[in-house]
């Protein structure tokens, strides 16, 4: 059977285009591939999704991109932290804290915040561990901080900090009739958009019927004077 293969990131949320997937496009299955950010495009290109749910930057070789929505960014403490006490911070409010770079951040840094941790953790989760262990504080989309929610962390906008971006793609040469579907549905076209669908032939215009020959020999009314 036929299906449409999803790929997305962490702190990706497709489910409500995964329910409008299954009213619109009953017929076909809609799976969903979970992958790690560095991995998305390499998946598309190896053919193993139809699409993906990926966050900036990305490599456009080869490939559409569509922004969807960008991510406000957010610092993750442990709850007695001072920070915690506020409503939002800065980079310079983190500058005595150890903040933690992990080897799977999206964020792209001209500089990073406060000092240096003795090294990068492998992943954003085994950041948040540490984070709960006191070791450091963690900067990230809160998307991310919300994956890895925990009792004993909170959460704080970051005003200056870099953001990321979520955007769908998908290879150039793979604009399918069903990719055009998903493109509808994440862009919030109604089921009666005729965008993406094959368009009808316009109707002939009806020709004016032609007058009835007269018949030969046929009596002409006399005119009146």
């Amino acid at each position: 059977m036929t299906s449409f293969k999803l790929a997305y990131v962490p702190g990706a949320t497709p489910a409500k285009w995964v329910r409008t997937w299954g009213e619109r496009v009953p017929e076909v299955p809609l799976e969903l591939v979970p992958v790690a950010a560095a991995d998305a495009t390499g998946l598309l290109r190896a053919r193993e999704a139809d699409a993906a749910l990926l966050r900036s930057p990305i490599d456009r070789d080869g490939l559409h991109a569509i922004p969807l929505y960008t991510e406000t960014t957010v610092v993750v403490v442990p709850k007695d932290h001072l920070v915690a006490a506020a409503d939002e911070v800065s980079t310079a409010d983190l500058a005595d804290d150890v903040v933690l770079h992990p080897l799977d951040d999206t964020l792209e840094w001209a500089a990073l915040p406060g000092r240096p941790a003795v090294a990068r953790p492998e992943t954003t989760a085994d950041a948040i561990e540490l984070v709960a262990a006191g070791v450091g504080v963690l900067v990230v989309p809160q998307s991310l901080a919300r994956l890895h929610h925990r009792r004993d962390l909170t959460y704080r906008t970051v005003t200056d900090a870099p953001q990321s971006s979520v955007a769908l793609s998908w290879l150039e040469d793979e604009t399918t009739d069903l990719m055009e579907q998903f493109i509808g549905i994440v862009r919030g076209r109604t089921v009666n958009s005729t965008r993406g669908k094959p368009q009808q032939a316009p109707a002939e215009r009806k020709r004016p019927k032609p007058a009835p020959e007269r018949r030969r020999g046929a009596a002409r009314k006399p005119r009146r004077r």
